[in-house]
């Protein structure tokens, strides 16, 4: 339970800061592109491969390690997840599983985006 609670409070600090990156971004970039989303995706990349490195080269307690990544990475962005376990799969050799994974991902992303869309449009007769 106690792991619990540090992922659950760590994940709401990323979602604190990825909301802080967005008004930032939007206030000095503008909001004609995702600047904020990109730079959280991009950020989060980078992080949890320094940090999951970090963690297994130094033997981090399990319960850090899942606070930092799975919870606040995870409230900061998904994509960090989806890239450093896309990245494990093509250093372990498993290129096939790694590019079905982007496929699915990508693709399955896509399609369950314009599912729910069309689902809402029917739902409210817009």
């Amino acid at each position: 339970m106690t792991r619990f609670f540090w992922i659950c409070l760590a994940g709401a600090a990323g979602t604190g800061a990825r909301y802080l990156v967005a008004l930032w971004t939007a206030q000095r970039l503008g909001a004609a592109f995702p600047y904020g989303t990109l730079i959280v995706n991009v950020a989060g990349c980078f992080t949890i491969a320094l940090l999951m490195q970090l963690a297994m080269t130094n033997a981090w307690p399990a319960t850090l390690r899942a606070a930092l990544t799975i919870g606040f990475l995870g409230g900061f962005t998904t994509y960090s997840s989806f890239n450093y376990e896309t990245t494990r799969l093509l250093q372990e050799g498993a290129v096939a599983t790694a590019m079905l994974n982007v496929l699915l991902t990508v693709g399955g992303g896509f399609g369950a985006g314009l599912a729910g869309l069309l689902v809402a449009r029917q739902l409210t007769g817009r």
